[in-house]
């Protein structure tokens, strides 16, 4: 059965830092690639970064270049996105996702999210 069990939810400060985490289970996890999305309120759920099976190869998009880093550990099935200089457009809910392609859609696997909120 696979199993993608995001954690490391929170409320943080504007300017701070925040690490998700994303444990896998139930398929072969270096085989795949990782990729992480969000779902801001009321808006549609959008990409932010993927990573190579092993993790030599990354894609981010523009609007979190230089503040996110995607991140893994096979070793642990585990797929990472440290955010950095969050701000309060940053709130929402955040997924990852496995996918046995760097850029295809077929034949993903969806996490549950996290909700990280960014607030004063």
């Amino acid at each position: 059965q696979v199993q993608l069990v995001e954690s490391g939810r929170g409320l943080v400060q504007p300017g701070g830092s925040l690490t998700l985490s994303c444990v896998a289970s139930g398929f072969p996890f270096s085989s795949y690639s990782m990729r992480w999305y969000r779902r801001g309120l009321g808006k549609e759920r959008a990409p932010l970064a993927r990573i190579t099976g092993d993790g030599s190869g990354t894609n981010y998009e523009d609007f979190v270049k230089g503040r996110f880093t995607i991140s893994r550990d096979n070793a642990k099935n585990t797929s990472y996105l440290q955010m950095n200089d969050l701000t309060p457009e940053d709130t929402a809910m955040y997924y990852c996702q496995a996918s046995p392609t760097f850029w295809g859609t077929r034949g993903v696997h969806w996490g549950q999210g996290t909700q990280v909120t960014v607030s004063s």
